[in-house]
């Protein structure tokens, strides 16, 4: 069994795990569904956003489907431990969380479409859990590359509020923070609830029902 699986407090820094110089594993296969590298370098014009938003095999599944999205990767993020593994990121004791990577094309599809999606597609609420998941690396998080992708994430949090108060939600717990280091998580993890992986596999990922109003009149995909 994972050792302290449902931790929800953050690690310190100081009490982390201390990882490793570099991933025992290399993600040489393309993505399974889109057909494209998993990692970088990418084609000049494409954009790169990251969320946290619950287990990431459904939150990776939900971006892969849109139009305009690239490529997609799942992996840790936002803690201390570098290089972590999936156990140790679920021992809470490196402080990352599950994060998927998108990979996106902004002259088809806009970051603020990607936001809408990141909102609706969980509960932002529930601060150090998803649903019957519970641990720190379930924490709802928006990790952010640019000054305006910090803005239009703050502002659609700000939008998305009342329309979860109304249905009697609580105050948005997500963390809005610079993207730090993303480490991509085991090739087993990659686009796990592909039709080609696990057709039938485990999603628990739910939304609450409310509508985020942000970005809607500029989507093109």
């Amino acid at each position: 069994m994972l050792f302290n699986r449902h931790k929800t407090s953050l690690v310190p820094a100081d009490q982390a795990l201390p990882g490793r110089q570099a991933p025992g594993f290399a993600l040489t296969e393309p993505h399974t569904v889109l057909g494209h590298p998993l990692t970088g370098p990418y084609p000049e014009g494409l954009e790169v956003a990251d969320f946290g938003l619950g287990c990431f095999w459904g939150a990776e599944r939900t971006f892969w489907l849109l139009p305009g999205v690239w490529t997609t990767l799942v992996g840790y993020q936002g803690g201390h431990t570098p290089n972590p593994t999936y156990e140790e990121v679920c021992s809470g004791l490196t402080g990352h969380t599950e994060a998927v990577r998108v990979v996106f094309d902004p002259a088809v599809i806009s970051y603020e479409r990607l936001l809408k999606t990141f909102w609706e597609a969980h509960d932002p609420t529930q601060g150090n859990r998803q649903g019957n998941d519970v641990g720190t690396q379930y924490r709802s998080a928006l990790y952010t590359h640019s000054p305006a992708q910090a803005a239009a994430a703050g502002a659609t949090r700000d939008a998305f509020q009342p329309a979860l108060t109304a249905l009697g939600y609580g105050p948005i717990t997500t963390e809005i923070a610079p993207a730090g280091p993303f480490y991509p998580a085991e090739p087993y993890h990659q686009q796990y609830l592909s039709d080609a992986k696990n057709p039938n596999g485990y999603c628990g990922l739910g939304g609450t029902g409310a509508s985020c109003p942000i970005g809607v009149a500029r989507t093109q995909g």
